[in-house]
Parts: C-alpha cells; structure tokens; sequence
C-alpha cells in the first residue's frame, strides 16, 4: 500500500508517500513558514494558511517525485482532519479531497494527534497497548493507546502545553523561534541550579499537567537583570529542568494507573515536537529503567509536525477500513479520548 499524507494543521506545510513494506518512508519533505512568522512573534493563523496554499501543490508534487510514482500508483490519500489551525486544516483537506475525487483514490481524514500517535509503529515493531506521552506546542496528555482509534485519557493538561512555555520562554528570553530547539541550545551554557523555577502539579496523585505558572515565574525571576547573557542560559536551563522535572513525575504516576489497567504491558512511547528534546529524552530514559519499562521515541524528523506520521496513520486506519467520506468537515478540535472528562482551563485544547 502506497500513502500520500499531508499535513496542514499549523506552521509546516508537509506531504509524504508511505509504503506498508520495504522502505516505508518513500519521501517526506516538510517545509517550515517560520521564515514568514518570525517577524511577528509566533504563528499567525492567516499567513499560516495562506502560505500552506501557495505551496502545498508544488510539495506534493516534488513528494511523488522523490518517491518515483505517480498519482497512479497511491493507494489513497491521508491528511489532517483536525485539530489545528481551522484555515490550515481547510487547505489540506480540500487539497486531499481533490486529489481522491479526482483520482478515484479512498480518503482518509486523520486525527492529528493519532498521527503522533502512531508514528512510533513507523519505525518500531510495537504492539497494542503502550503508554503514551504526547508533548508539543498544542498538546500535552498521557493516553493508553489501545489500539487504532482506541485511547484513554489518563492526564492532560490544565492550561498551556509544555510546548506552548518553551515558545513563551524563548520569547520571554529575547531567544529566536521556535523555543523548544532555541531553549536547548541555550540550555547548554547555562546552569538550572543558579535558578529555582516553580514545578506545578508536582507530586499529585493525578496526572494533569499546568505550565501558565512556570511562565510567569519566568518572567519574574528575568525582571531583575534583564538579558544578560549568563542570566539567559542560566534561565533557559531552569526552564528546560523545570519542565523535564514535571513531565516526568507525571508520567512516573501514568506507569502506575497503565500498569493497573493493562498488567504486562510495559512499553513508555514520547511523541510530539517536544519529544526530540534530548534532555526529556534522556531522563524518560532513565525512569523507565527505573520502572522496568522499553522506552521508545520516534526519529527527530518524525517527532514535529510531519506527513509522513499522517501517511502511516492512514495506512494503519486503512487496513481496518476505516475510511471517510468526501463530507468529511474540518475539525478544529478533536480529542483522542471522547470519553475523557472535559479539562478546564484557561487555554486548554481537546
């Protein structure tokens, strides 16, 4: 089976072909807008879209030629359905929406956080049931991942996302866009011990996350000495600790419901943009040696946002026939777990 994703959800426009055998990433191009957010301090939603149209044909096309077919020989067509910037999700869809008509191909609309879900199983043989840590700029939640369609919520979080505060932090900090990598690179000059930055939730019974607070206490402790270089690493590093230390005691709770629940299943899976941070890598690594449990993490390429994730999360639907149809409508938000009691918080995102 040969997969045509795309992915439109926010500032990187992304297509790939993916294969169910052999080499399974056959092209997976991605090309980032931050070129044009940059100026204004984050991702503006209109620019985000506008640029999504002016280059998806173009990517697409350049996909299949990397892979050597053509439109003839896709076996479908996957894209993000949601949740996301509605204006991208919109591009996308349409786009994959012609391309099926067109082509006489089955559509497949995918949840965009299943995609992170499952792009572990791309790269890794893994079987149902595994722990999941979604962190990215959107999103941050725990989920038994069941099966294709199949989650539950243990923990999310109560405001902002964990990498939500590396994007403010970086801001906060006079750093470049995006966070996540900026925050890392500073990090490595500075010493998280000179600074003590809160650790909300910490040590709670549940497994929620909340980052507004950390940010806030960011910008306090830089009030004093404003962007002296030193200061910044030093900063940067309580940040990047601070945020390690809560994901971590949270998922350390997570093992212990997911383990009550499913018994012998022991696999701890890290997927989202924040899961190619090599410090959170390194200390989920270390806990689950603790708690005897496989730790896995897609590639870095594969932990943003990407097609390729989409592709394979459409080859995965496709094989239990689940498909859509051409009446499929954008979905700006949409949660793994249907069931999950709805968090409440300033900021908080399905």
């Amino acid at each position: 089976m040969l997969m045509l994703g795309i992915e439109t959800s926010c500032d990187e426009t992304a297509c790939a072909v993916v294969s169910d055998e052999g080499q399974r990433i056959r092209a997976n191009l991605v090309l980032s807008q931050w070129a044009e957010h940059r100026p204004h301090g984050g991702v503006v939603p209109e620019i985000a879209a506008r640029a999504h149209l002016d280059h998806l044909d173009r990517l697409i096309a350049a996909a299949l030629d990397e892979a050597g077919i053509g439109f003839a020989e896709l076996q479908g067509v996957a894209v993000t359905g949601g949740p996301g910037l509605i204006g991208g999700v919109i591009v996308g869809i349409m786009e994959a929406k012609a391309i099926a008509l067109a082509r006489s191909l089955p559509f497949i609309a995918v949840n965009h956080l299943e995609g992170h879900a499952l792009s572990i199983r791309l790269v890794e043989e893994i079987d149902f049931p595994y722990l999941l840590l979604l962190v990215s700029g959107g999103h941050c939640q725990l989920l038994a991942c069941e099966g294709v369609g199949r989650y539950r919520r243990f923990g999310t979080t109560l405001d902002d996302a964990a990498g939500e505060a590396f994007d403010k932090g970086a801001k906060l900090l006079g750093l470049p866009l995006p966070g996540g990598p900026a925050i890392e690179r500073a990090a490595e000059a500075g010493d998280p011990r000179r600074i003590i930055l809160p650790r909300p939730m910490l040590g709670r019974p549940d497994c929620d996350f909340s980052f507004s607070g950390l940010k806030t206490a960011l910008a306090r402790a830089l009030q004093d000495k404003q962007h002296e270089p030193q200061r910044v690493a030093d900063l940067a590093a309580a940040l990047q600790e601070a945020i390690k230390d809560c994901l971590v005691d949270r998922t350390k709770v997570a093992i212990a419901r997911f383990r009550q629940r499913y018994g012998g299943a022991h696999t701890l899976v890290v997927a989202g943009g924040v899961a190619a941070n090599t410090t959170l890598r390194t200390a989920l690594a270390r806990l689950s040696e603790h708690e005897g449990m496989t730790f896995l993490a897609p590639p870095q390429a594969l932990c943003t946002d990407n097609g390729a994730m989409i592709g394979w999360a459409g080859i995965e639907r496709a094989r239990l026939g689940l498909f859509d149809g051409l009446d499929f409508a954008p979905r700006p938000r949409w949660p793994l777990d249907p069931a999950a009691a709805p968090a409440r918080g300033a900021g908080v995102k399905a």
